[in-house]
C-alpha cells in the first residue's frame, strides 16, 4: 500500500510540474486573439508601400557626383555599379588586347565599338599586354539625361608586356557607362573612353 501511495504522489507532483510549465509557456508565448490576422496584414501593407524618398549613403569625396543618381534612380547600389565598372574595364580591355570582337560588341555602344575595331583591324592592340592592377579613382561625372543614367568614371590601371614587371605602363583612363534609367537589368554599357 505504500508503494501504491508513492505512485500517488508521484503523479501529482507530475501534474503540478506539467501545470507549471504550460503556464510559463503561455505567458512567454502568449494567448492567440482575434487580432493577429489584422495587425499581421497591416504590418504586409507597411512594407509593400515604396519608399518615397531615396536614401543616400555616405559616400567617399570622390564618389559624392552620386548622389545626383541616388535622388532620381530607385535601389541604385553605388558599391555594385563600381564594382561592375571594374570587372567591365577589366573585360572590355583584355578583348580588345586579344582583339576578340564578339565580346566587345555586347559589352559597348556602336561608336566606342567602331573605334576598337578599327584599332584591332589596325593592329595598335597588343595581345601581349596583361593587367597588373587596376583601381577606381573616383567618379569624374554622374548624370540623368533623357532618360538614361550616365556615370564617368576614372580608372588607374597597370599592364605589363610578356609577363614583365619591368614593362608596366600606367594609364589613367575617363570611361561613361550608361543605361536606361528605368532598366531593371545589371548591365550597363560603355558609351565613352
Amino acid at each position: 500500500m505504500v508503494y501504491g501511495d508513492l505512485q500517488f504522489f508521484d503523479i501529482i507532483i507530475f501534474a503540478v510540474i506539467a501545470v507549471f510549465i504550460i503556464y510559463r509557456l503561455r505567458s512567454v508565448l502568449g494567448k492567440r486573439t482575434g487580432f493577429q490576422g489584422q495587425q499581421n496584414n497591416k504590418k504586409q501593407e507597411q512594407k509593400t508601400q515604396p519608399d518615397q524618398t531615396n536614401q543616400i549613403p555616405s559616400l567617399l569625396d570622390n564618389e559624392i557626383k552620386l548622389e545626383a543618381v541616388y535622388k532620381k534612380v530607385n535601389n541604385f547600389d553605388h558599391k555594385l555599379f563600381l564594382e561592375g565598372a571594374k570587372k567591365a574595364f577589366e573585360i572590355i580591355i583584355t578583348a580588345f588586347n586579344n582583339g576578340d570582337k564578339k565580346t566587345l560588341k555586347d559589352l559597348v555602344s556602336k561608336n566606342v565599338y567602331s573605334a576598337f575595331e578599327t584599332a584591332i583591324n589596325n593592329k595598335t592592340n597588343n595581345p601581349s599586354a596583361q593587367f597588373y592592377s587596376l583601381i577606381i579613382d573616383g567618379i569624374e561625372d554622374a548624370r540623368i539625361e533623357s532618360g538614361n543614367i550616365m556615370i564617368s568614371v576614372n580608372f588607374i590601371s597597370e599592364q605589363m608586356l610578356n609577363n614583365d614587371e619591368k614593362s608596366i605602363i600606367k594609364n589613367k583612363d575617363t570611361w561613361t557607362f550608361e543605361k536606361p534609367e528605368n532598366s531593371t537589368s545589371p548591365k550597363w554599357i560603355l558609351t565613352q573612353t
